[in-house]
């Protein structure tokens, strides 16, 4: 079910404080689009856009953990930053995204410590500067102890590459003789991915109005309500963020069952 954000006098925050924590969204996931289109607004260069969304970035990321430890979620927040198909983009402008990551890792590991935040990232190292490698190793070791929320930074990510990486890694296994094929199920699957062990997402927010996924968690977001909204990410901020986790938590989730308490009788024609 896609969401899409609508217009309500009442307070987003007090909407969100208001949802027991049993409504709230246990992973959110995010795919923050618009920098580009932010900056030609403002009659700047997409660069500028990017240093801006880095700024919602912290801003959404404290939010997140502080609602999780005064509201009981989210457990994790999985944010797109930079795509497989990303590297199609100038030279100079990758560069400077690379540069950019290195220094929010650099600057946002004391923020990370006194919000209790634990950080992962998923994605293939291949091809990442060797700088980038040691900032995100860095981050991992500094943060591992830590109980809070689970910022989960998606760089030189594709989902299609991660099945792809999770089905090789069976079939060594199936050839190695250590897993027959009959033996293989979704849950193996889930086991090979880059979130093995870690809940689906429940909620998917894309900004700038795309009604698109991207290549983004396609196995994970199998159940997940997907919220849309028109705010380009660098103008994204608490109470939109709020809007989002107020609509799944309106959300009647099935599964693919019946809601036997919305449906009509059936009554033979």
């Amino acid at each position: 079910m896609i969401l899409t954000a609508d217009d309500t006098s009442e307070s987003p925050m007090k909407a969100v404080l208001d949802i027991s924590p049993q409504r709230m969204p246990r992973h959110i996931a995010i795919i923050m689009d618009g920098n580009g289109r932010w900056a030609v607004r403002q009659g700047s260069i997409r660069t500028v856009g990017h240093q801006q969304g880095a700024k919602t970035v912290k801003t959404i990321v404290t939010e997140c953990a502080r609602l999780r430890k005064s509201h009981g979620g989210p457990d994790f927040l999985t944010l797109y930053s930079f795509s497989i198909e990303n590297w199609k983009r100038p030279v100079d402008e990758v560069s400077f995204l690379m540069r950019m990551y290195i220094d929010y890792l650099k600057s946002e590991r004391q923020t990370m410590m006194e919000n209790n935040i634990r950080f992962h990232q998923i994605g293939r190292s291949d091809n990442l500067p060797d700088e980038v490698l040691e900032q995100v190793q860095q981050t991992l070791e500094e943060t591992r102890h830590n109980t809070g929320l689970n910022l989960v930074l998606a760089l030189n990510y594709g989902s299609r590459a991660e099945i792809t990486d999770a089905v090789r890694a069976i079939a060594y296994k199936v050839r190695s003789g250590d897993l027959l094929p009959e033996e293989v199920t979704e849950a193996t699957i889930s086991d090979h991915l880059y979130t093995a062990g870690w809940p689906d997402p429940d909620l998917l927010i894309r900004t700038a109005g795309e009604m698109r996924v991207s290549n983004y968690l396609l196995w994970q977001i199998s159940y997940a309500e997907l919220y849309v909204s028109d705010v380009l990410w660098p103008e994204f901020d608490v109470p939109h963020l709020y809007q989002a986790i107020r609509a799944f938590s309106q959300r009647n989730r099935r599964f693919g069952a019946l809601d036997h308490t919305n449906t009509l009788e059936h009554r033979p024609f």
